[in-house]
C-alpha cells in the first residue's frame, strides 16, 4: 500500500492498494474510492464491539478490499492533520480515543485504561485510550495542529488532558491537582493537569474538539432566546 496525506486544514489520505490489499475503517470516514474496491461491514465479534464503545468508536468498521489497482480516500472530520504511524511488534502506540481514522488490515485496534487511580477518577478523555498493535499503516486524526517531543528518561511535560493526542507504551501518565485554592477557582485551566514521563515520543494537538465547542456554546441560540 501506498498513500500520500492531501489539503489543508481538512486534509485526506488516498490510499493507493494492490489487488486484495484492504483497508479497515470506521463508518463514515471513506470520501472516495475506485469503483473496484469492495465494502464490507463487520462487529468483529461482540468483545471488539464492547472495546470500540468504550473507546468511543463506532460498533461497526467498514472493511474495503481492492479488486485489482485500487484507490481509496479518508478524510478526516475535524480540521486538523493527519497523522501517519507505522505500527509493528515493539513499536505499539497509545492514541487518544475516537483518534481512528484508518489502517491497513494487520493493524490491530483495543482498548487501553490507563492503570493509575488518579487518571481513572478525573482523567477524563485520558482515563479511556487506544492501543494500535500489529503491523501495517495507520492514520489517526489530530485536533488542529500536532506538536511533537522526544522525551529522556525521567523527563516530564504539564499537558492540559484534552491536549494529549497520543504517545509511545514507554512514556507513563498520570493525573496531577492544579496547585492552590485560588488557581483552581479562578484560574480558568481547569482542576486537573495531565503529567506524561519519558522516555519516548508523544504527541500533542493545539485544538481539541471539546475546546472549539466549549467556545462556540454561548453563541448557539437556544429556545428562550
Amino acid at each position: 500500500m501506498q498513500y500520500e496525506i492531501q489539503g489543508g486544514s481538512f486534509p485526506v489520505v488516498v490510499c493507493h492498494l494492490s489487488d486484495r490489499e484492504t483497508m479497515i475503517t470506521e463508518s463514515g470516514s471513506m470520501v472516495w474510492m475506485s469503483p473496484n474496491i469492495e465494502m464490507s461491514t463487520t462487529g468483529g465479534g461482540v468483545g471488539k464491539m464492547f472495546s470500540r464503545m468504550f473507546s468511543g468508536e463506532n460498533l461497526f468498521q467498514n472493511t474495503y478490499t481492492a479488486h485489482g489497482t485500487g484507490m481509496i480516500a479518508f478524510g478526516s472530520s475535524f480540521p486538523g492533520k493527519i497523522l501517519p504511524l507505522d505500527i509493528y511488534p515493539g513499536r505499539e502506540m497509545i492514541v487518544q480515543k475516537r483518534s481512528f481514522l484508518a489502517s491497513e488490515a494487520g493493524v490491530q485496534l483495543s482498548i487501553h485504561f490507563n492503570q493509575r487511580l488518579g487518571t481513572g477518577l478525573f482523567g477524563g478523555e485520558g482515563f479511556i485510550m487506544q492501543r494500535l498493535s500489529g503491523r501495517g499503516m495507520a492514520f489517526v486524526e489530530i485536533d488542529g495542529e500536532l506538536v511533537e517531543y522526544h522525551l529522556s528518561p525521567g523527563q516530564q511535560i504539564v499537558v492540559d488532558t484534552g491536549n494529549v493526542a497520543g504517545f509511545e507504551p514507554t512514556v507513563s501518565m498520570e493525573i496531577r491537582q492544579v496547585p492552590g485554592l485560588k488557581n483552581k477557582i479562578f484560574g480558568g485551566e481547569g482542576l486537573f493537569n495531565t503529567l506524561l514521563t519519558g522516555p519516548g515520543r508523544i504527541w500533542l494537538q493545539t485544538m481539541p474538539i471539546y475546546s472549539v465547542a466549549n467556545a462556540i456554546r454561548p453563541y448557539i441560540p437556544t429556545g428562550n432566546d
